[in-house]
């Protein structure tokens, strides 16, 4: 009876070493984790700055009560990206790992194309593009049918630009094991949706909150009557500021996909010897107009066909 107690302590002690190593391990794999994460976020910087200033874009122009929960339609759709495209890298990346510099690829020239197309029919307007802002005086059914269209257009977009997040990622901890890659690249991809459309949420909510400050007291030309009526006025300047930074940012983001994932693309960039960041734009916009003519062909044709 006395042997079978002293074995069940021994099972005892030898099971709290098990606890004990095996909080070891998780303390050391969370430590890993937290390292690899600041790598990571440190090399997507860039493209999260990008991200933001196209998805703020992407996400204004729509009346006052319908902004939020328009923003909320492409949180879920952004994350609900992320959801998809995670498993699908860490598949890619462990068995095929050159069909990722393919989905890179196609992915800028979708990205050129819309950034050429918005320059264009800013140079050459469109007479559907004449009603094309959303607080506009339309019929609820317009305004809804215009609405998921936009919203349509900004989760493609933010599908591109979460690809290239997740794949910038995961290329900082290629040699880590998938214990280590799955956390880092998952927390990359969250913080990149929560961050950016929390940001962008301030962004289109600014004139709410400078009317609530100039609401705030009685007083005529107090210091939050300054602020708030500062912050009614920026607005319209930031909306446009972010239409021109948004579009830079796609060819920008073009480019550095071509740049980094075709060889000659790098090549040719080192012969001319101009600054990266303006070879990259250049890049996008060249290769975007070339896309667009070849699509706005096809589509001619397509619809002649039709005729």
């Amino acid at each position: 009876m006395a042997s079978g107690f002293f074995a069940l302590l021994d099972d005892i002690a030898s099971l709290m070493d098990d606890v004990a190593a095996l909080t070891d391990d998780v303390a050391t794999l969370t430590d890993d984790v937290a390292t690899m994460s600041k790598v990571a976020g440190k090399k997507t910087a860039g493209i999260l700055g990008d991200d933001l200033a196209v998805n703020a874009e992407k996400a204004s122009g729509f009346v006052s009560s319908r902004e939020l929960p328009v923003l909320w339609s492409i949180t879920k759709g952004s994350l609900l990206n992320k959801v998809i495209i995670l498993p699908i890298a860490f598949l890619l990346s462990t068995f095929f790992p050159s069909v990722i510099t393919v989905i890179l690829v196609i992915g800028g020239l979708y990205l050129a194309y819309e950034g050429a197309e918005k320059i264009y029919e800013f140079f050459v307007p469109h007479k559907h593009e004449t009603n094309s802002d959303l607080t506009e005086n339309l019929s609820k059914e317009e305004l809804l049918e215009r609405e998921k269209q936009k919203i349509k257009s900004a989760i493609i977009t933010d599908f591109i630009l979460s690809v290239e997040i997740v794949i910038i990622a995961l290329g900082s901890v290629p040699d880590q094991p998938l214990e280590i890659q799955i956390p880092v690249v998952s927390l990359i991809a969250l913080a990149a949706t929560v961050g950016v459309y929390g940001i962008v949420a301030l962004i289109v909510r600014m004139d709410d909150f400078g009317f609530s400050l100039i609401n705030l007291n009685t007083e005529d030309n107090s210091f939050s009557d300054k602020v708030g009526k500062a912050l009614v006025k920026a607005l319209p300047k930031v909306i446009k500021a972010l239409t021109v930074i948004g579009t830079v940012a796609l060819l920008m983001v073009s480019g550095g996909l071509f740049v980094h994932n075709l060889p000659f693309m790098h090549h040719l960039e080192e012969a001319i010897h101009i600054p990266a960041i303006l070879f990259e734009m250049l890049s996008g916009l060249i290769i975007g107009f070339v896309v667009l003519l070849i699509v706005s062909g096809a589509m001619k044709v397509w619809k002649s066909l039709k005729n």
